[in-house]
């Protein structure tokens, strides 16, 4: 294990032991109006027209995977809202593992609701791992392309992974070992080659209309070989953490988490026309 990594797993346990040691309603439960993210009487700013809805990893829920990003972005000025999707019967706190189909059906329905409640005709999309890249079949099947102006991954697996590479998420998720499985849906649908992964990449990368943003990490353990996460198509943006910040240690869980680099860049990928250089000292903003 390189040296840096045994310091960032455990700051990155740390983050998500807030929710999965919490009673099971408490964790599950979505930030209360006012507090921040998930305020649905918020309405977005001229400067920032949009809601942005984040979707969580494999084994997250809406509120452990946000901790960090979701207030980051509220202090910015946006409206924020998380969801919880793919959950499995009599399997708490741990989400997204279920087909990856029906949770981007759990999305559309999920982003109906922001635009509803927000009076908007469109929203941005910031997801991590599973969350980066489960949106595109709602983009491309769901008609949510009409309703999608942008989608950032970080770490998303657009291409797959391997069930090894899975396997890397345990440590930061007690208790996951059971599930990781190919019979568990989402880890099948997520192995490079599946049916579900071919049908998404069919025909390309991108559907017309939204602009795509990938944020990687050259020390992710999780989706290997990390350029598998980039896509290809027009308007597609492919960002490695490292040529930011050469000295970024994020690995897959980290840069979703606690990166405050990766936030600046995929703050960036919200408001183009107001984009500042992000580098390493981003993370003081």
């Amino acid at each position: 294990m390189l040296p840096w990594r045994r310091l960032l797993r455990p700051l990155a346990v740390l983050t998500l032991a807030a929710a999965l040691t919490a009673p099971t309603g408490a964790a599950q439960a979505a930030p209360a109006p006012g507090s921040g993210w998930n305020n649905w009487s918020c309405k977005p700013s001229a400067a920032h027209p949009r809601p942005v809805v984040l979707v969580h990893g494999t084994f997250g829920n809406s509120v452990d995977n946000w901790l960090g990003l979701a207030p980051y972005l509220v202090r910015r000025g946006y409206c924020v809202y998380s969801l919880d999707y793919g959950q499995l019967p009599g399997v708490p706190l741990l989400h997204g593992l279920g087909p990856v189909d029906r949770s981007a059906a759990q999305l559309a329905v999920f982003v109906d609701k922001v635009l509803a409640a927000t009076g908007s005709a469109r929203t941005d999309i910031i997801g991590h791992s599973q969350g980066g890249m489960m949106p595109r079949h709602y983009l491309k099947f769901l008609g949510g392309a009409a309703k999608v102006e942008s989608l950032i991954g970080l770490a998303p697996d657009n291409h797959g992974t391997t069930l090894h590479g899975l396997a890397g998420l345990l440590p930061y998720f007690p208790g996951a070992e059971d599930l990781l499985t190919t019979a568990t849906p989402a880890l099948a649908d997520q192995i490079a080659g599946s049916a579900f992964l071919t049908r998404l990449n069919q025909g390309g990368d991108t559907v017309p209309g939204v602009k795509y943003t990938v944020i990687a990490t050259r020390y992710d353990q999780v989706v290997t070989p990390y350029r598998s996460q980039f896509l290809d198509g027009p308007g597609v943006r492919n960002v490695v953490l490292q040529d930011l910040c050469p000295l970024a240690l994020s690995e897959h869980v980290a840069i979703g988490v606690t990166d405050r680099i990766a936030w600046h860049e995929a703050l960036n990928a919200l408001d183009p026309a107001n984009a500042e250089r992000t580098t390493c000292a981003s993370v003081l903003d």
